[in-house]
């Protein structure tokens, strides 16, 4: 919503002041519905108005309180500003107290309500963009919890009906895709949306694996192998029916590559110390970081495996490449937090909203959750100073500066004279701190 063109209801009985505060209030950009009473105003509001109320305190048959109560009633975060006379400004006060946004004495200055409007309706911005998101998490909650996959960007659009083919098929899968993108969660949905996702999924950590327990662990052992020993399932077997899931694939050694091999060829295991092998009906999906190709190419993987493994590949995206999704998932992991910590879940503020907007989350999903957790707990990275290694002062605040005049750019949409009024700068200045942060002020225009 651009705070300039947001709605606007203005309530007074005096013909003549509501006439210019309407035109005046226009002419500043804003969209204007004009009502001379409260009662003809609340026929047109209800929890959904996405802008701000001003109403006079004085009027007949339902004054300005009056409306501030049975707006307040409808929703409680709707901003409602009241204009007073000088006796009026006590009530005022107490109505402040009670949840009104704010209000003003007669007479103030037009540039004094363009202000107090143009904050209430980024107020109400924020609140409206906080409910969207609860709702969708609500709804994502209420989806089939077997799909964690979320985002409806295009590529994950794209991907999530590329899974579900995937899925249905039981093929091998190779899922790769950088640090931290979600590699394990398109993995369980694959199992989740498949015939076996009521069977065991294994998790094989491959980096993780020590050599010399890698036979016993991954293989088994049969009973008597060591003195007092019970049978030893190993975790293929454990698979059995059911889906075996290769994170970092690219962690196994050669030798262990080797004798993975042989498992996904003949779908058989073979336990330490058994006379036979035993066969194992398992879906195999393998996760990488790094490109595969490659590390064929360098001899550090072998050549059979890899083409065993990526009969179907699939790449999740990083969210440099899906930054929409962004709100969606920092929203779905704080409210995530929040219960896990049994805490309310805060309201994201301006700082952190330009936070999420302009990072670049190198760590991909697994840094954004971390940051939301870190949110709900009140810790705001988007905030100078929360780094134990923070660069100076001046280096703070010119950072925060920066952040701040491309924030307001993009409200504002590039409208240069909008910017200054907001931020309060002359014409020179705004343009030395542009220049002086290499600002591309066309990339905020028409935004």
């Amino acid at each position: 919503m651009n705070p300039v063109t947001a709605p606007l209801i203005l309530i007074d009985d005096d013909a003549d002041l509501l006439a210019a505060q309407s035109q005046a209030l226009r002419l500043d950009g804003f969209s204007v519905q004009a009502f001379a009473s409260g009662a003809e105003a609340l026929k047109v509001l209800d929890a959904t108005f996405p802008g701000v109320v001003i109403t006079d305190v004085r009027m007949p048959v339902m004054d300005g309180l009056e409306v501030f109560a049975r707006t307040r009633a409808l929703d409680p975060d709707l901003p409602v500003i009241l204009m007073t006379g000088h006796g009026d400004v006590p009530m005022a006060v107490q109505a402040l107290k009670d949840g009104a946004y704010d209000f003003l004495s007669k007479p103030f200055a037009q540039d004094d309500l363009r202000q107090s409007v143009r904050r209430a309706v980024q107020t109400r911005e924020l609140v409206l963009e906080n409910r969207r998101l609860r709702q969708a998490h609500a709804q994502l909650a209420d989806q089939d919890s077997r799909y964690p996959l979320l985002g409806d960007s295009a590529v994950m659009t794209h991907l999530k009906s590329v899974v579900v083919r995937v899925a249905e098929a039981e093929v091998d899968t190779l899922i790769s895709g950088d640090t931290g993108v979600g590699k394990d969660r398109v993995a369980r949905a694959l199992h989740a949306l498949s015939a076996r996702k009521g069977r065991a999924f294994v998790h094989i950590g491959c980096a993780a694996l020590d050599e010399e327990r890698f036979q016993s662990e991954l293989f088994g052992s049969e009973q008597g192998l060591r003195p007092g020993a019970p049978r030893l399932i190993g975790r293929i077997e454990k698979a059995h029916k059911g889906t075996l899931f290769l994170d970092e694939v690219e962690g196994l050694t050669l030798s262990q590559q080797a004798r993975l091999l042989r498992v996904l060829e003949t779908r058989e295991v073979w336990p330490e110390g058994a006379e036979s092998p035993r066969q194992v009906d398992i879906r195999v999906i393998a996760a990488t970081r790094i490109d595969l190709v490659q590390a064929v190419r360098d001899g550090r993987f072998r050549a059979d495996l890899y083409y065993r493994l990526s009969g179907v590949t699939l790449r999740v995206p990083p969210l440099s490449e899906r930054r929409e999704d962004i709100p969606l998932l920092f929203q779905h992991f704080l409210l995530a937090a929040a219960a896990r910590l049994n805490r309310p879940a805060p309201r994201l503020s301006l700082q952190a909203q330009s936070h999420l907007r302009q990072h670049d989350w190198p760590g991909n999903v697994r840094e954004l959750e971390q940051y939301a957790e870190r949110y709900a707990l009140g810790i705001d990275d988007s905030l100078p100073g929360n780094d134990v290694d923070a660069p100076g002062l001046a280096e703070q605040v010119a950072r925060y500066e920066e952040a701040l005049l491309r924030e307001t750019l993009e409200r504002h949409e590039g409208q240069v004279r909008s910017v200054m009024e907001a931020l309060k700068l002359p014409r020179k200045t705004f343009y030395d701190k542009v220049n002086r942060y290499g600002i591309d002020l066309n990339l905020y225009r028409g935004r």
